[in-house]
């Protein structure tokens, strides 16, 4: 890639490339794909010259090794994603700063080597002074050691704004007396002291090997069949995922699933962090940031690691060992009867397939976990972790915001909007999506005693129409169906996503946060598929107005009806923080589930064997299967 574009000419010593991507075949030629064809193979480089801020989209052609599209970014349409080597130019420029340096002496800080700026991507508000600029917002954080997390000693009341291009500071506030909070949140063994000794040790073994198989990138496990990829910004992508019913045909269920943008807002209107909403796939790259994963640490049982490969701010390959983990865990009971006429009793265990990747994006991290189930379940869960992020007051302080999370720590409420693009098949390529809610039936001719309820089908035929809330009081589901495909009933083969809702975007209307990340205001949304059409916050949410997205590319309320459809799900947790979220927080949840609805004939799962998890260490007479 890099190497076509140097000799294009389009490559000088300032040029960096914020993002490259790969731009995947179109499905036509995915669908029609054997073995030993040729299918198309392009790349998607976005060029930023640092002296100039001058940013371009090239497409290079990877089997012809040739330069075949480039388009100059047009001024403000948002700015590409932030380089890893802008953190460290932004904060030197910003410690180098004479205002800077003031702020930290009046608080009676001389040393400012271990002073941490760091620097966030800035919300879009239009301040004349932004307008055609690059910029960052950086914030200040103390240590007390190099080792210190700093999260733990936030500079209430100082923010300085860099623009990235000129090396400017172009501004730097410093305002309140606010005492920065001493007590460390270190959580390492020296400070927390001796771990216990009373759990004792889980292993996970399976002796004769694992059930999947991983040919290149492609995974069949049971019934399943699928692919895995990567990318720099979406991290973790699935692809050609097929499910077959009692080990019969496969038929497809979704041609390309990936976590597409997720956003972060801040709930707190102080100057120091009314602008926080971070766009953690677009803004910064969730795969360039994934995680090497490590045996006995993040994964734990037999393990199939793929790496992956990303280009840094060079374009050069930086491969990131372990980066994906895949592994089969037991997961209970899967279904169970006793028969209370003859005592008989069969019962079979769950085992799930686990395909994950971790990101660490500053102080939160983020693991993305794809289950693959025996009975044709898939579920994606989100798993929020790391430091939450702080600003200080008096302790004691109450404010409606924040929480303090320790002495004079002040958590500010937020948001984690995670947004799934879904690119269904359902047993083929022209689908329609139906809308279930369970309602009760008034209390009439058809009702006499009050107790009947029913379930409610309204179609999405139109994009317009297909922008919805979820509602947990109807039990509100989406069907996504095949009338081209039946099952034995006559039926259509459908899969449905159950959702779990939480609260949908919280900020006004009016906030550009809410025109920036429209799609975080409904919990789905359903388009017809266009290539071009990859991020629901459009390609560059970095200081953009909100001009691309789901909201803009839906005023074309496409036909919705038996075609070739993609759905955007929103979920996640609404932190409000507590004190044990400190000083590194548990696992916050959040995600949903896609199951067969008529997509089998009967249950997919009837053909397990008796005890498909391990007995080896069933007493005699007492094992939970009845052997």
């Amino acid at each position: 890639m890099r190497a076509v574009l140097v000799e294009a000419g389009r490559v000088g010593e300032s040029t960096r490339f914020p993002s490259v991507l790969l731009l995947e075949p179109p499905k036509s030629e995915v669908r029609a794909f054997t073995d030993g064809a040729l299918i198309s193979r392009r790349a998607q480089a976005v060029l930023l010259d640092t002296a100039t801020g001058a940013a371009a989209e090239a497409v290079v052609d990877l089997v012809a090794g040739a330069l075949v599209d480039w388009r100059e970014l047009a001024p403000g349409t948002g700015q590409p994603a932030v380089l890893f080597e802008e953190y460290d130019r932004s904060a030197d420029l910003v410690r180098a700063d004479p205002r800077w340096q003031a702020a930290l002496r009046r608080r009676g800080v001389e040393d400012f080597s271990l002073a941490f700026v760091a620097p966030l991507s800035p919300g879009f508000f239009d301040h004349p002074e932004e307008r055609g600029r690059r910029v960052l917002r950086a914030l200040t954080f103390l240590r007390d050691h190099v080792e210190d997390s700093p999260w733990a000693h936030p500079v209430e009341g100082l923010l300085a704004k860099v623009d990235l291009i000129s090396g400017e500071v172009i501004s730097v506030v410093d305002e309140g007396d606010v005492p920065v909070p001493h007590e460390h949140g270190n959580f390492d063994a020296e400070h927390v002291g001796p771990a216990r000794t009373t759990l004792k040790p889980i292993e996970i073994t399976q002796p004769d090997g694992v059930s999947f198989t991983v040919e290149g990138n492609e995974v069949t496990w049971e019934n399943w069949r699928f692919r895995v990829g990567f990318n720099a910004r979406e991290g973790l992508t699935l692809h050609r995922v097929e499910f077959a019913e009692n080990s019969g045909e496969h038929r497809p269920v979704i041609n390309r699933a990936s976590m597409a943008e997720m956003v972060v807002p801040y709930g707190d209107p102080a100057p120091w962090r009314y602008w926080i909403s971070y766009f953690d796939a677009g803004e910064y790259l969730l795969g360039k940031n994934a995680n090497s994963l490590k045996l006995g640490c993040d994964c734990l049982g037999v393990i199939h690691y793929f790496d992956a490969v990303v280009a840094d701010d060079h374009s050069n390959p930086v491969t990131i060992p372990q980066a994906i983990c895949m592994h089969e865990e037991d997961y209970g009971i899967l279904w169970k009867h006793t028969n209370i006429l003859t005592g008989a009793t069969e019962v079979r265990r769950s085992r799930r397939l686990v395909v994950s990747f971790f990101a660490t994006i500053g102080n939160y991290d983020y693991g993305f976990f794809w289950y693959f189930y025996l009975d044709g379940t898939i579920q994606l869960e989100a798993k929020a972790t790391g430091i939450v992020f702080c600003g200080s007051a008096e302790p004691g302080t109450v404010s409606p915001y924040a929480a303090e999370i320790a002495p004079g720590l002040m958590a500010p409420v937020h948001q984690h909007l995670f947004c799934a693009r879904l690119d269904m098949e359902v047993a083929g390529e022209r689908n329609t999506v139906d809308e279930v809610d369970v309602v009760g039936i008034p209390i009439g001719p058809d009702n006499p005693y009050g107790n009947a309820f029913t379930t409610t089908v309204t179609p999405l035929t139109r994009e317009s129409q297909a922008q919805r809330l979820a509602d947990p009081a109807r039990g509100r589901s989406w069907l996504i169906r095949n009338e081209d495909s039946r099952n034995r009933l006559g039926k259509p083969r459908a899969y449905q996503l159950v959702p779990n809702p939480g609260p949908t975007l919280l900020a006004q209307p009016e906030a550009t946060v809410a025109t920036r990340a429209a799609f975080a205001t409904k919990h789905l949304w359903v388009t017809r598929h266009d290539d071009a059409e990859r991020f629901p916050a459009g390609d560059y949410p970095n200081q953009n107005p909100g001009n691309d997205g789901l909201a803009v590319w839906t005023r074309a309320d496409r036909e919705l009806t038996e075609e070739d459809l993609v759905l955007w799900h929103v979920f996640g947790p609404t932190h409000v923080p507590r004190p044990e979220d400190w000083p590194v927080m548990p696992v916050d949840y959040s995600g949903f589930m896609l199951r067969p609805h008529g997509f089998c004939d009967r249950n997919p799962a009837l053909d397990l064997p008796d005890g498909t998890a391990s007995r080896a260490h069933c007493p005699p007479g007492q094992c939970a299967c009845n052997h």
